[in-house]
């Protein structure tokens, strides 16, 4: 039975299909003190498969709960799929006295699930904080889907870690040259300063690639200096739509004609979904 995360229905109800499994429909509740309360009434056999994007705190309080909650009701087997996995950016103590958040949560989970399976994690490392086996999916293919007839196409990655996904949706899209900025971020102060790479982008149609979409504050200034470049159509595509505050808009000021996205976490740019990708991994 596929048991969703109140942020991850859509995804969940698109993995049931794909899999031919139930869809249980939970209750997600809070009580005056402002305590969750997420329960699974209708579960029912051995096994469940919890499908829930940890996108704030209150989600990982909510995961945690329908894992007790299934294991409750009899559950004897466990998998988490969390599509988009919060605090995977804090995978290391950068300060001293700071934690390694990532591996906090991952051991909290951990308690709960025989097995988890995570789709593009933003440090692949992070598996290894978990104490139970773990499952990547590779979803950026399906970004190559939702996207025009291109001129010429460029795939560019913001920076050198994300070139991967960038030749990934270039090859599922089946033309096209990939390239990267070169970015430097002040850990102190946050700062981020971008280069250009040396990408002839003059009249093409260029696709900016990248695992998250948060701030959108490093994508759009990729996309200014595009513009400056003489670039064509502007597109910005990731796996994992965050978009917080107002970075849809700061990127369509920016220049982007569209934002691709995929239901790892259910935005308005969510027009792909990852289901199929996790049903092979499951």
């Amino acid at each position: 039975m596929i048991i969703p995360g109140s942020g991850s229905q859509a995804l969940a109800a698109a993995l049931a299909e794909a899999t031919g499994e139930a869809l249980a429909t939970p209750t997600y509740d809070r009580f005056p003190d402002g305590e969750q309360l997420a329960a699974v009434p209708d579960f029912a056999g051995d096994s469940a498969t919890i499908v829930c994007s940890t996108t704030g705190d209150e989600a990982w309080v909510e995961l945690l709960q329908l894992q007790d909650a299934v294991r409750e009701a009899g559950a004897t087997e466990v998998t988490t799929v969390i599509p988009y996995m919060g605090y995977a950016r804090q995978d290391e103590a950068f300060k001293q006295g700071q934690p390694v958040s990532a591996r906090a949560m991952a051991r909290a989970v951990s308690t709960g699930t025989d097995r988890v399976v995570l789709v593009n994690p933003h440090e692949p490392d992070v598996a290894d904080c978990y104490d139970v086996p773990v499952d990547h999916v590779d979803a950026a293919g399906v970004l190559a889907a939702p996207l025009p007839a291109l001129d010429d196409p460029l795939f560019l990655a913001p920076d050198e870690s994300a070139v991967g996904l960038a030749e990934t949706v270039s090859e599922a899209y089946g033309a096209g040259d990939t390239d990267y900025f070169e970015k430097h971020r002040d850990r102190d102060t946050g700062a981020v300063e971008i280069e250009p790479s040396d990408a002839t982008v003059q009249g093409r149609d260029v696709v900016v690639v990248d695992d998250i979409i948060a701030t959108g504050s490093t994508m759009s200034e990729a996309i200014g200096v595009l513009e400056a470049r003489d670039a064509d159509r502007l597109f910005a595509a990731c796996v994992h739509p965050m978009l917080v505050r107002n970075a849809a808009t700061k990127l369509r000021n920016a220049g982007v004609e569209r934002i691709v996205g995929t239901d790892t976490v259910e935005r308005e740019c969510s027009c792909v979904s990852v289901a199929d990708a996790v049903a092979d991994a499951l």
